[in-house]
């Protein structure tokens, strides 16, 4: 039976604009309550002293479960995770020599794509009944210098970490990464293609495909992982980034209008 593709419900007239506005919405104004009567020495120092920028508003963990995407998102067959894959124990906890390389496995297999100081506000797991993918999808809040340098090393991968060896626990393992192309959503992306798989005498080794996806909207971002040991839908991804960019940008707007 053909795989119907995966269900998205963004207007067509959507436009990036529009995801990245919901990021430069103002918060002037909320200083105004002040004293109405100030001593000259008070106005004096307050115009000299130095303008400190308001910082933007945290989401509330309901604002940030509001973010996330679900099963409907991405229609049949996906459903709520029922748990961690095997494989991710198997494969997706190993060990290289080099460091940029063991990085990305470590942030894998630990889900924490934007480094382990990036807070997860919310995430929610979905699984793939008929081909048994398994998608991990998180909303995160850090510095936005951090979240970008970050983007900046998952760019750098394909070059540094091309193909490359690792040993887990099921045994040796060769790894290609490269570059995939990602929808223009949020105000920073990032995308790869990691291939795992098991080097063995016997054709029935494993191989794990994996699909990454990471996007800062704002000071908030999506970190995404879709992958399994068969078919892992690449449509599928591909609607959970971009329905997840601008219900987050919306969520963030509305935030916004609520303070």
């Amino acid at each position: 039976m053909p795989r119907p593709p995966a269900r998205t419900v963004i207007a067509s007239t959507l436009s990036a604009a529009t995801l990245l506005s919901a990021s430069g919405c103002s918060v002037a104004g909320l200083d105004q309550a002040t004293s109405a009567v100030r001593s000259p020495d008070s106005a004096a120092a307050s115009a000299t002293a130095p303008q400190t920028p308001a910082a933007a508003p945290t989401l509330t963990e309901a604002q940030a479960r509001a973010a996330l995407i679900s099963e409907a998102d991405l229609g049949e067959p996906w459903v709520a995770t029922k748990g961690f894959a095997t494989w991710r124990d198997s494969m997706l906890k190993a060990s290289t020599e080099s460091a940029d390389c063991r990085r990305l496995l470590d942030a894998l297999y630990a889900e924490e794509l934007f480094g382990p100081d990036a807070r997860t506000r919310a995430s929610v797991g979905l699984d793939d009944e008929w081909n048994e993918a398994q998608l991990r999808y998180q909303i995160v809040a850090h510095r936005t210098e951090d979240m970008d340098r970050t983007l900046a090393w998952l760019a750098g991968l394909p070059d540094k970490c091309g193909e490359f060896t690792a040993d887990a626990r099921g045994g040796a393992m060769t790894v290609k990464v490269s570059e995939v192309e990602m929808p223009e959503v949020g105000d920073a992306r990032q995308g790869l293609h990691i291939v795992l798989s098991a080097v063995s005498e016997y054709e029935e080794a494993p191989t794990l495909t994996l699909h990454v996806a990471a996007v800062r909207v704002g000071d908030d971002a999506i970190a995404l992982t879709n992958g399994g040991l068969g078919d892992v839908p690449a449509d599928a991804t591909r609607a959970a980034v971009e329905v997840g960019a601008q219900r987050l940008a919306e969520v963030r707007k509305q935030g916004r209008r609520e303070i």
